[in-house]
């Protein structure tokens, strides 16, 4: 393939020194041009393990070749690479100042093509950038049309410096966020052969995670230093105790608790990250990731009552009271926390679980609706559709089949459904249907 790349720093530096190497074709673009005088002498611009190598047989093979002219690499090639940086500002807002001009020269660049032509945005851009931005200032520059004459997609990269020429070869996945099927079959000639799944998205999912990843990693390092620093006043190995945690393949490093929903509760997380501040508090031992867990938890909270406050209905049902689905266990529940918002407010609220009847509770659940919501217990309905007939909007904790069947056949038109659990048959209700966070 005839491929030109926009920017050489460690992204791009290594892409074109490995697609060379696979045998593609490969225009190199940079405003520096001490960066094209190295490429073109067969050395590498960035300090990066393997590459000075690598970078000297790609040169000496003949598939390379570098310019400062944007219009040249257009015309040249097929598809171009995009991984010009994209810095804070000073504000800590994303600077797009380079991507804005160079979107603007591929567009001037575009007006002499006669043939379509793949843009691959690979620089971390804040979601809807491609095609809020980027795209209509290509459209403006080329006057051609994005799907017609040309494409444009985003495909997030995963290369750690350091590393990068290995996780080039031995990526997570690939992941493409495109409008059409052309540029990603494109791209899946290119990055196929890699031992890893090739994903299609949409662009703005595609620009979303990378960001995600990122901060995911640096909440995994947070975390694990700020144990450290409690490990160290309680006397305890930390590595040992890291070391434990990552065995865990089935709730630690896995899937599990990744996926949006409502606020945890129950009756481990809560007392035992207070337990767990305690703790660091009277060690003098700060942990200010850990600290923001309620407080975040909280918000997502409020963020339920809001969508209810704002859409004005007064007469409420919830299905659903226990903290999750398929217990009875109300300790510390945000859907708890709802129902009491909601009779403070002076809302008329009615409330369906099935693993929740006061007759049938016992032992410390049965104590603490006695002691604590003995008001909520006396608007508890075993009847899940008299609870749905006599509201204007419906809070749905529950997402079982039965819920589910239920709410398909009694919610009528007039009615809001807010859902905190991501209902699978939601097209097949008849209300207003609202998503939590979807």
């Amino acid at each position: 393939m005839q491929v030109s790349i926009f920017g050489l720093g460690y992204v791009g530096a290594v892409s074109l020194a490995c697609l060379a190497r696979d045998g593609h074709r490969v225009v190199g673009v940079d405003v520096d041009q001490a960066k094209l005088d190295l490429i073109a002498a067969g050395r590498t611009p960035v300090v990066e393990e393997g590459m000075v190598q690598l970078m000297a047989d790609v040169a000496a093979g003949g598939l390379v070749s570098v310019t400062r002219e944007t219009r040249q690499a257009v015309k040249e090639t097929e598809m171009s690479l995009i991984c010009v940086g994209t810095p804070s500002a000073a504000n800590g807002s994303q600077d797009q100042t380079a991507m804005l001009g160079l979107a603007r020269d591929v567009g001037i660049a575009m007006r002499e093509k006669t043939v379509p032509h793949v843009f691959v945005f690979r620089s971390t851009l804040v979601p809807g950038t491609v095609e809020d931005v980027l795209l209509p200032i290509i459209e403006a520059e080329s006057g051609k049309k994005d799907g017609v004459d040309f494409h444009v997609c985003f495909q997030p990269e995963f290369l750690r410096e350091g590393s990068s020429i290995r996780d080039y070869d031995k990526p997570p996945y690939t992941i493409v966020g495109a409008n059409a099927e052309a540029p990603a079959t494109k791209l899946r000639e290119l990055f196929g052969h890699l031992p890893c799944e090739f994903y299609t998205t949409s662009i703005r999912a595609a620009e979303m995670v990378k960001y995600c990843c990122n901060n995911f990693h640096a909440l995994k390092i947070t975390f694990a230093n700020e144990t450290a620093r409690l490990c160290e006043a309680l006397e305890v190995d930390p590595f040992e105790v890291m070391d434990l945690v990552c065995k865990d393949r089935q709730l630690n490093i896995s899937s599990a608790y990744l996926k949006p929903g409502f606020a945890y509760g129950g009756s481990c997380l809560p007392k035992d990250l207070r337990a767990t501040m305690y703790l660091a508090k009277i060690r003098d031992v700060d942990l200010p990731m850990q600290a923001a867990i309620a407080v975040s938890n909280r918000s997502h909270i409020d963020h339920a009552i809001a969508k209810v406050m704002v859409s004005g209905k007064r007469k409420i049902g919830m299905i659903g009271l226990s903290f999750k689905t398929g217990t009875d266990d109300l300790r510390e529940s945000p859907l708890v926390l709802l129902a009491e918002h909601f009779v403070g407010k002076g809302m008329q609220l009615r409330i369906y679980d099935p693993e929740v009847q006061l007759s049938s509770l016992l032992g410390a659940n049965r104590q603490y609706i006695e002691r604590h919501v003995p008001h909520i217990a006396k608007l508890l309905d075993n009847n899940i559709a008299t609870v749905i007939a006599e509201s204007e909007l419906l809070v749905v904790g529950l997402g079982d089949r039965r819920v589910c069947a239920a709410l398909i056949d009694h919610v009528r038109a007039d009615q809001v459904v807010l859902d905190l659990v991501n209902l699978s048959d939601r097209d097949e209700l008849r209300g207003h249907y609202v998503g939590l966070c979807w």
